[in-house]
């Protein structure tokens, strides 16, 4: 214990979670984990300058046999066999019984993009995480109002760590920040695993931002080493990994075979997916700059070809397809808008229904009826559509990358909006609060990083606005910016706005969309501000 120091957080039981001998199972897996979590990184800055000087993917040539092979993930554990409808959201005390409650048959318990990391944050999860799978979980809200589980019987639990580009400052092991990935993964594993099988579940998990199948295979062999020291039965891990890069678009087949005894299924993480090929193909020329955030809808043909090869790939092998989230959030004082905008959800379902997903994402309870019965609609009685095998679909590489005939334009309220959510996500994330909604959807990360890379494009790719023919520069950008935080300081009032982050938000969204280096993720620049 002497190598490993954790800073205080805060939080009234940290201890039922910080105990030696979870800090020791934490430092083993990063001792024995993190120099291939480095390499791995390296590998994908390696990759993303061959992208740069090719502006082409392709399917590796090297693993053609694992995609040609006929072979299967490992048949699903009992509660993950029907996943209609999935809650996403982060593990905050109030927000995760009300995802308990909400019916839907899985709740995302997020450390990850809805859950800013804060070192409070952090723990004060994994507190909740245990009294959630205890099923002792309450809270008492300022309003006087008690929050409890409406029944024993609760949704699966999967679990999202933080990505593998992350560290964790506030424990270092041998004197190095550790692998936030390792961080979160080691203590819901150390204290869950047992819980969960005793309470007829097991340690599920999502893993996010994976780029390659080399990434999905060294969190197998993390899955393999934390089964066998705590003794919990090897294949007893079940992950789903969301595609939301663009590279692992191009290794679906091989991410599931390096998972295949842990594998679960995968999702269409749509956000970060749009953030991805921006992120990657950002030199790359005209024909790779994107429309307005809100004009890239599921049925651009790159995203149908992403959409339809996840469905066919999935149930090829035996795992699930889970598709992408539904973000709005109903605004009872506005029910024309919440209407038009629960019928776009159902539109939106019902594609992903017909498409042969197994199931979806909803960030918020009063979508979960919407979203699931859609997908009764279609299953009937049946938990899935894994015999829906797909067979019909062929897609290409330049299906994937035919990112130039997306309909949609470029545009001054584009540009506008672009500023303005992200701005104000950036702002909440600052504060500590990574599910923000704002103008009624519920945003994460994903979405201030789709809002300051496409702005990042425009300007380095000479974009021209299509409504006034101005061109996007860095000097339009900031003028939008300071004209947006004029907005809000009216909307908010000079003293919540500043008490709020607002100048530090400033500074990250201009240092992330104006830089002349492109910030990989914005979380890294933004950390050391938290």
């Amino acid at each position: 214990m002497a190598d490993i120091e954790v800073a205080p957080s805060g939080v009234e039981r940290a201890g039922e979670v910080l105990t030696p001998d979870a800090l020791g199972f934490v430092a083993d897996l990063h001792r024995r984990f993190d120099s291939g979590r480095t390499e791995l990184l390296a590998r994908r800055a390696r990759r993303r300058s061959e992208i740069a000087a090719t502006g082409r993917l392709d399917w590796l040539p090297q693993t053609r046999d694992v995609r040609e092979a006929q072979w299967s993930v490992a048949p699903a554990p009992a509660d993950l066999t029907d996943r209609r409808t999935e809650i996403t959201g982060p593990t905050e005390r109030k927000m995760t019984i009300n995802a308990l409650n909400s019916g839907a048959r899985v709740w995302l318990a997020d450390h990850e993009d809805a859950n800013a990391p804060t070192w409070a944050n952090m723990v004060a999860g994994q507190v909740n995480l245990v009294d959630a799978i205890e099923r002792r979980i309450s809270f008492d809200g300022p309003d006087g109002r008690r929050y409890a589980l409406a029944s024993q019987r609760i949704p699966a639990i999967v679990f999202r760590p933080r990505g593998w580009h992350l560290t964790e400052r506030h424990l270092t092991v041998d004197g190095e920040p550790a692998s936030a990935s390792l961080v979160d993964f080691g203590l819901y594993f150390f204290h869950n695993a047992a819980r969960q099988l005793a309470s007829g579940s097991g340690p599920y998990f999502y893993l996010p931002k994976l780029e390659s199948h080399l990434e999905a295979r060294l969190w197998n062999e993390v899955f393999t080493h934390a089964q066998a020291v705590l003794g919990v039965p090897h294949g007893t891990v079940r992950a789903t990994v969301l595609i939301e890069t663009i590279t692992a678009a191009f290794e679906m087949d091989e991410i599931l075979y390096e998972l295949r005894e842990h594998a679960s299924g995968l999702n269409a993480g749509r956000w970060d997916y749009l953030f991805s090929v921006i992120k990657n193909f950002r030199d790359n020329g005209p024909e790779f700059v994107l429309p307005d955030r809100n004009a890239v809808t599921m049925t651009a043909p790159f995203m149908r070809a992403y959409t339809e090869l996840l469905v066919r790939t999935c149930h090829r092998r035996g795992a699930f397809a889970i598709g992408g989230m539904a973000a709005f959030v109903p605004n009872r004082r506005e029910p024309e808008v919440t209407e038009r905008a629960l019928a776009k959800v159902r539109q939106d379902k019902e594609r992903e229904a017909a498409d042969g997903f197994d199931g979806s994402w909803v960030a918020h309870p009063d979508l979960v009826p919407v979203c699931t019965a859609v997908f009764d609609g279609v299953l009937g009685t049946r938990p899935n559509q894994l015999d829906r095998q797909r067979p019909e679909v062929a897609v290409t590489a330049a299906d994937l990358l035919d990112i130039g005939s997306t309909p949609g334009r470029v545009t001054s309220d584009g540009l506008r909006a672009a500023v303005d959510v992200g701005l104000r996500y950036i702002e909440s994330w600052l504060r500590g609060v990574g599910a923000a909604a704002i103008h009624n959807l519920m945003e994460d990360v994903a979405t201030a990083e789709i809002s300051r890379s496409q702005l990042w494009q425009w300007v380095h790719n000479q974009v021209a606005l299509a409504d006034t023919g101005v061109l996007v520069t860095a000097p339009l950008v900031r003028a939008a910016v300071a004209e947006r935080l004029h907005a809000i300081r009216d909307e908010l009032g000079s003293a919540a706005f500043d008490a709020g982050r607002w100048g530090d938000a400033r500074e990250v969204f201009e240092q992330v969309a104006l830089g002349e280096r492109f910030v990989e993720f914005l979380t890294l620049a933004a950390y050391g501000r938290l």
